[in-house]
């Protein structure tokens, strides 16, 4: 095994998870556990699947991974994080912290996954009147469709359509994520090509402070 060869936590750590793939091999499964590897491995696009067979062995040789035998009607493997595995959570959080400035201006070519959004939501995005009733909006991009929620005082999110939103977003990633966060306003955000389907004005439970958006 490769190694930093240094008595350093963070040496230690990166010689576990520091290998291209790790981390992003932990983020699938934070959103999609327990997960087959077919499941993960669409999610993660441009891996091949030999190298994603031999990062999960190693991932589960240093605790990170497990895999366990789904009975019928399953009948597969499905992989999920240790205990271990799962106080990566706060750390790709974090990470995700610091790189949400650079989806400002995504690459066409770039690959995308609806619950991918989950990240940047939860900490860019607080409900600022939790004493109100509860609102939900589904989010549609491509193929993809994610749920957020209001919730004891904060915004959850979970793949899948929501049963009774009450606003639907239909357009790109980074339109979806510039309406929710307040960074832009729903007349720029229409011109760009996101669609509206119920109450819009549930949005600004989300936005850190009123602004002129237009509804």
């Amino acid at each position: 095994m490769r190694s930093y060869k240094q008595f350093c936590a963070i040496a230690k750590a990166l010689d576990v998870i520091g290998d291209r793939w790790n981390l992003l091999i932990v983020r699938e499964l934070l959103l999609q556990q327990p997960c087959r590897y077919t499941d993960l491995h669409k999610g993660l696009p441009g891996i091949a699947t030999n190298l994603l067979a031999e990062r999960l062995r190693e991932l589960e040789r240093e605790g990170v991974v497990t895999r366990e035998e789904a009975p019928p009607p399953i009948a597969t493997t499905l992989f999920r994080l240790t205990p271990r595995g799962q106080e990566l959570e706060n750390t790709l959080l974090e990470l995700g912290r610091w790189g949400a400035p650079l989806m400002t201006e995504p690459d066409e070519q770039d690959a995308y996954r609806g619950r991918w959004l989950s990240f940047p939501i939860s900490f860019l995005v607080s409900d600022r009147t939790p004493d109100q009733p509860p609102v939900t909006i589904e989010l549609r991009t491509g193929e993809d469709v994610i749920t957020v929620e209001t919730g004891d005082g904060k915004v959850h999110t979970h793949p899948g359509a929501a049963e009774k939103p009450d606003l639907i977003l239909t357009g790109p990633p980074q339109l979806l994520v510039g309406v929710l966060t307040g960074q832009l306003d729903l007349t720029t955000a229409r011109d760009g090509g996101l669609q509206t389907q119920g109450n819009a004005e549930v949005l600004r439970r989300f936005w850190p402070e009123p602004t002129g958006a237009q509804t």
